[in-house]
């Protein structure tokens, strides 16, 4: 018998490549969408404790975006100027052939020595889809699709005859190199999946790394690990799961929650009130009801996608105990935002950090983990 550590609750922060911040609010965000503020930012994160950068995708105005940066590009970018962080790129099936983003990934993953990820996206915004032409898909097809498309993917990136028959997709004998760098725990580049509905948890359990949860507060994140990891161990297979979450760090917890108060007090009413309306295709759409923003309401929307809801809000001690809290309960990984990136990653590391490190090792000594016989 041997004992061993839980491994370390990684982190990942949401890349702002698109315009208006992380909150849908008139107030001030040091924070810029364009490349080199960008670049920066991706270097200060990955030497401030952060493993992983979610690319958003956006494709057209919308929302407090009015400009967007197309995600898989940007992505590639931020792995070419750093040397360790894992880069995501989130993609929409419908508007990508999985064979092309195969192959656009597995040329990232080499540039960049085996970082490249994506973020397979099943699609909220309707408009999105039918301004480009493309058909908008009832809720739970888009899940349907979503799997073959996840499906496509790894047997691409593993067969040198990959071939697939489905309802959206087929292959026949394809071979495509070079593959992915391969490695321990990584046959190909990571797949993540968000998605709160019955249908995304219980795709996550058949064909996803990982599992991205919007915001939810400890009761929330207990339900969902659950039935998640519950579904993966039904298909003898796990999954790791991620947390959307907003995080205000202040010297005072009186600080932090005036912050709170005043991106609510100031949000853009209207682009609050019209994401609300288009996201009614996603969780409230669905036949019990349950998913992505479904219970979301207006205080909830302001983080578009629900990050207030987590409460990592007040001194680096009270959000530093709330986070490995979450990691009990099942979190893998925190996905964060920022009202101001340079200054509050900074801030993060220096101070949120290591009081997260040594509250994961303390909690280590206390419980050791029994790895074999």
């Amino acid at each position: 018998m041997s004992l061993s550590t839980p491994e370390s609750l990684k982190f990942a922060y949401w890349v702002p490549n698109v315009s208006g911040g992380l909150v849908t609010s008139d107030i001030e965000q040091r924070t810029d969408w364009g490349y080199e503020y960008n670049k920066k930012l991706a270097v200060l994160a990955e030497n401030n404790g952060f493993e992983y950068a979610l690319s958003q995708v956006r494709y057209i105005a919308s929302y407090g975006a009015a400009y967007q940066h197309e995600s898989t590009s940007f992505s590639l970018a931020l792995l070419l100027a750093t040397q360790r962080l894992k880069v995501i790129a989130a993609v929409h099936p419908g508007l990508w052939q999985p064979g092309v983003l195969a192959k656009l990934i597995a040329t990232a993953d080499h540039l960049s020595g085996g970082r490249a990820a994506v973020n397979v996206v099943s699609g909220w915004f309707k408009d999105e889809f039918t301004k480009l032409g493309e058909p908008w898909l009832e809720h739970d097809e888009r899940y349907r699709r979503s799997e073959e498309f996840i499906r496509v993917l790894r047997e691409i990136w593993t067969s040198d005859a990959a071939e697939f028959r489905g309802d959206f997709y087929r292959l026949h004998d394809f071979d495509l190199k070079p593959k992915p760098l391969a490695g321990p725990g990584r046959p190909h580049p990571e797949i993540f999946q968000g998605g709160n509905s019955t249908a995304a948890r219980a795709m996550a359990g058949r064909v996803s790394d990982w599992y991205f949860s919007n915001g939810k507060d400890f009761e929330g994140v207990t339900e969902q690990v659950t039935e998640v990891k519950g579904a993966a161990a039904a298909n003898g297979r796990t999954v790791r799961f991620g947390l959307n979450a907003f995080l205000i760090a202040r010297d005072t917890e009186a600080e932090a929650k005036e912050t709170l108060r005043e991106i609510i007090a100031k949000a853009n009413v209207e682009a609050v009130h019209g994401f609300r309306d288009a996201v009614a295709q996603a969780g409230r759409s669905t036949s019990d009801k349950r998913g992505m923003w479904a219970d979301s309401d207006f205080d909830d929307l302001v983080q578009y996608n629900d990050g207030f809801r987590s409460r990592l809000i007040g001194t680096p001690e009270q959000i530093a105990h709330r986070i490995v809290e979450y990691k009990r309960r099942g979190v893998d990984l925190l996905l964060l935002g920022f009202l101001h990136y340079l200054e509050e990653v900074e801030y993060f590391g220096k101070h949120v950090l290591p009081i997260v490190r040594e509250l994961e090792a303390d909690a280590a000594r206390r419980e050791p983990v029994v790895t074999g016989v």
